[in-house]
């Protein structure tokens, strides 16, 4: 089974897609699998972190930008250096993620939240939700 759901993103913007991930594990009629989320852009990424904390979110983006900040002496400038910077942060933070059903149900922690990280909004964004049978 495949999904495919579009987004609106902000500049900078950290967006929960844990519970549209979740509603098609559970909808699938997969007991036990594996679940792909995929995104087809190279200046946004896919990660899982808490969601106790909205403070948090801002600790993330900001810590990436920090890392890899916005600068016009990349080497590859086909747009922006913000597009230039996102294709960077994109690479290493990556644009999919494997997750485990069991039990009908995606296998992550109480805590736990999925996120589309985007870093050259506003844009208008899709992913891709694969569910599979083992």
């Amino acid at each position: 089974m495949l999904k495919q759901v579009k987004i609106e993103t902000k500049d900078r913007d950290v967006v929960s897609i844990t519970e549209e991930v979740k509603t098609f594990v559970e909808t699938s009629g997969v007991k036990e699998g594996i679940c792909l989320v995929t995104i087809p852009h190279t200046t946004a990424a896919l990660t899982i972190t808490s969601f106790w904390d909205p403070n948090g979110f801002l600790d993330l983006q900001d810590e990436i930008c920090r890392l890899i900040p916005t600068r016009i002496d990349f080497k590859h400038q086909h747009d922006t250096p913000q597009d230039a910077a996102g294709h960077v942060k994109s690479s290493l933070i990556g644009a999919s993620l494997a997750l485990i059903v069991h039990e009908g149900e995606l296998l992550i922690g109480h805590s736990q939240g999925i996120y589309f990280l985007e870093f050259d909004g506003p844009r208008k964004r899709e992913y891709f939700i694969k569910v599979q049978a083992d």
